[in-house]
C-alpha cells in the first residue's frame, strides 16, 4: 500500500530542503532503518532514537556546535499545497533558509509500510521524503575543509523524482558558500544506477583505487587497548 499522500502521476508538489530538528528523530531513525534494508546491512544496524537524539542534537552545555560545523542533517519534505505559507518557516533553524522548489511527482513504487509517521497534519501537511547527513572534513592537499556525506536516502515511493539531487546540490551550495574545497561520499559497488548517475549526470569522480578502512565493534575496542 502506498503512503497516505503518495503522489499520483503528474501531481505538482512543493519540495523543501530544511535543517532537521530533534523532533525529526523518529522519521530519521525510520529512514536509516529503511536504508539498512535497501543496502542489505540490517545485521549491522544498532541505532536507536535515543542515541540519534543525544549525538545529533546534544543538549549538554557547550556540546551543541552550530550546523555545518558538526553533524548536520537536511530533510527534504513535500507539500501538495503549492501556495507557500511563510509561517511554516518561523520555527525552523535560523542558521539556514529552507530551499523551495516546485516539482512534478510521478507515482513511484509505493511504500511497503504505508506509515503515517512521515506525514503529520500538525506540520501543515508536510511529508518527510528523504534526508542527507553530512559533516566537515579536511583535505591537506587542498588545505581546505570540505563536507563528507555519510548518508543520502530518499524513501522508496519518492525516488527518481530529483529529490536526492536537490539534497546533494544543497550540500554543495553550502560548501561553496563556506569556501570549502570538495564534497565527498561513498557508494556501494553494486548500486550501478547510483554510480552512473553520479558520474554521468553530476560529473562526480568515482575513485576505484581507494578502499574504505574501518575499525568498529570488537576490532575497535581491541585496537584501542593494543600495547605498543
Amino acid at each position: 500500500m502506498s503512503s497516505s499522500v503518495s503522489a499520483s502521476a503528474g501531481t505538482k508538489v512543493l519540495a523543501r530542503v530544511r535543517l532537521a530538528t530533534v523532533s525529526d528523530i523518529p522519521q530519521i531513525y525510520r529512514m536509516i532503518h529503511q536504508m539498512a534494508e535497501f543496502e542489505r546491512l540490517t545485521d549491522h544496524f544498532s541505532a536507536t532514537e535515543s542515541l540519534l537524539s543525544s549525538t545529533l542534537f546534544p543538549t549538554a552545555p557547550n556540546h551543541s556546535p552550530p550546523p555545518f560545523y558538526s553533524f548536520t542533517v537536511f530533510i527534504v519534505d513535500l507539500n501538495r499545497n503549492l501556495v507557500r505559507d511563510v509561517s511554516d518557516d518561523t520555527n525552523l533553524n535560523p542558521h539556514f533558509t529552507p530551499m523551495l522548489r516546485e516539482v512534478d511527482l510521478v507515482e513511484g513504487e509505493g511504500s511497503v509500510e504505508g506509515e503515517r509517521l512521515f506525514f503529520e497534519k500538525e506540520k501543515n501537511g508536510w511529508e518527510v521524503a528523504g534526508f542527507v547527513l553530512f559533516f566537515p572534513n579536511y583535505s591537506t592537499f587542498l588545505s581546505k575543509p570540505g563536507f563528507y556525506v555519510e548518508d543520502l536516502f530518499v524513501r522508496k515511493e519518492f525516488r527518481r523524482q530529483g529529490l536526492g539531487t536537490m539534497l546533494l546540490s544543497t550540500v554543495a551550495k553550502k560548501a561553496t558558500e563556506m569556501g570549502m574545497g570538495r564534497v565527498e561520499w561513498c557508494v556501494i559497488d553494486w548500486n550501478v544506477n547510483a554510480i552512473d548517475f553520479y558520474q554521468e549526470k553530476m560529473g562526480a569522480k568515482v575513485l576505484p583505487e581507494w578502499k574504505i578502512c574501518r575499525l568498529t565493534d570488537d576490532a575497535l575496542q581491541a585496537y584501542a587497548h593494543k600495547e605498543d
